[in-house]
């Protein structure tokens, strides 16, 4: 588990599953960025992660098993609903979200943290707004989660 307490809020962040978009956040244009297994690795021992995605490249399954985390494939035309969905299949306020698509904006709206990626795929407006804290790089995002208060320095009220 993953624990913030951010100064302003009632309850501290207790966070148990991480949900990771894959095209635009983990990768770019179907290959795992570098850096992103390196951060993975620690991850795991703290808490549970999987890729959720429509799968653009087909290089879902194999990232997923390179990383050795859960995949899940969503709808190439719903896959927002199929993400959002997902979210609830855990207490939300502990589920972090990463992402930057469109269809990324309801999970990044509903988990109890929630970070955009805005990186050379840029990142969707609604995803944007939907978001608690905006990185330009995932290793950025994946540090943050390493090294939480990070996360309280940013979030603080």
């Amino acid at each position: 588990m993953i624990e913030v307490n951010i100064p302003g809020r009632d309850k501290k962040l207790e966070i148990t599953t991480l949900l990771l978009d894959l095209n635009g956040t983990i990768s770019f244009d179907g290959h795992l960025i570098p850096g992103v297994a390196e951060r993975i690795a620690p991850l795991k021992e703290l808490v549970d992660i999987y890729i959720l995605t429509a799968d653009t490249f087909g290089s879902g399954t194999q990232i997923a098993a390179e990383l050795g985390i859960q995949f899940l494939k969503v709808s190439p035309e719903d896959g927002n609903q199929d993400k959002k969905a997902f979210v609830h299949h855990f207490n939300p306020q502990n589920v972090a979200a990463v992402g930057n698509g469109f269809n990324d904006r309801s999970m990044l709206a509903e988990a109890g943290l929630s970070i955009v990626v805005i990186g050379p795929e840029g990142c969707s407006l609604k995803a944007l707004t939907a978001a608690d804290i905006a990185v330009t790089d995932i290793n950025q995002a994946l540090d943050l989660l390493l090294n939480p208060l990070r996360i309280r320095a940013t979030l603080r009220a």
